[in-house]
């Protein structure tokens, strides 16, 4: 009984001073800020490598899952009648859930790993403490460049991931099931809220992306540099996103709903 009370403590323990060093991991990613701002370079090459290389992960994901949302939703509202609301359940279910969700997952396992393990490959090789010999701040050159990338990118992927899948519910509804496509069309505009809808679905992927950034870049400078302590970062980055994402996206829902 004892072990296990003591397993509990330093559970606890390990937890606590985990979270506190990545407290003041991204205290310091945010006095980089200014840094990052006066050598744009910096950022478009990120915003590149994190941002547009996932995008067609997002954009045939986000196609996938708008054409399953249209096959599911016709078979589903023709039992009582209501094909027409199509566009609602489809456009609703990406901006307000999906869209966000499925964009920080797809982010966390494309983009959030490979920056694990690229500053977890850094350390190791010890690229980072040669920059603090030649007194440059690799929070500031390295890390601060990515955060901000990742907390620019994954909003916009998650707009396009829905926008895409939005397009392809009407594939799917319209063009191979002959949903009406005035209905179709008409009836998201007329149903979906500006604020309640797409600025709540913003405000997610914003979240989203602070965490998943955030994650992703500690893990990988707070690794064992050897070759299996970046393996298990990289799986420690991906799964705790998840974790967190989901977690956050609840607590997000419960307060967005409890407000309106």
């Amino acid at each position: 009984m004892m072990n296990f009370f003591q397993s509990i403590g330093h559970s606890s323990l390990k937890f606590l001073a985990k979270l506190g060093r990545s407290s003041l991991f991204f205290s310091a990613i945010l006095t980089g800020f200014g840094y990052t701002l006066s050598r744009p370079g910096l950022l478009i090459k990120q915003l590149y490598n994190i941002g547009v290389l996932t995008f067609w992960l997002i954009a045939i994901s986000g196609l996938f899952v708008g054409m399953v949302l249209g096959l599911q939703g016709v078979y589903t509202l023709s039992t009582f009648g209501a094909e027409s609301s199509l566009g609602i359940m489809v456009a609703a279910s990406l901006v307000r859930e999906l869209g966000p969700v499925v964009s920080a997952l797809l982010f966390a396992g494309r983009a959030g790993s490979a920056l694990t393990a690229e500053i977890g490959l850094m350390k190791a090789t010890e690229q980072l403490s040669a920059m603090e010999m030649m007194a440059i701040d690799p929070l500031k050159y390295i890390i601060a460049p990515r955060f901000f990338a990742g907390f620019i990118s994954l909003p916009l992927l998650a707009a396009l991931f829905s926008a895409i899948g939005i397009l392809g519910g009407y594939l799917a509804g319209v063009e191979l099931l002959n949903v009406d496509s005035g209905s179709y069309w008409s009836q998201m505009q007329g149903a979906i809220d500006f604020h309640d809808d797409i600025i709540n679905g913003v405000i997610k992927s914003i979240i989203f992306a602070w965490l998943v950034s955030w994650i992703a870049l500690f893990e990988g400078y707070d690794a064992v540099p050897t070759a299996s302590g970046i393996s298990r970062a990289t799986t420690r980055t991906v799964v705790t996103s998840a974790f967190a994402i989901l977690l956050f996206d609840f607590l997000l829902t419960a307060l967005m709903f409890g407000a309106s």
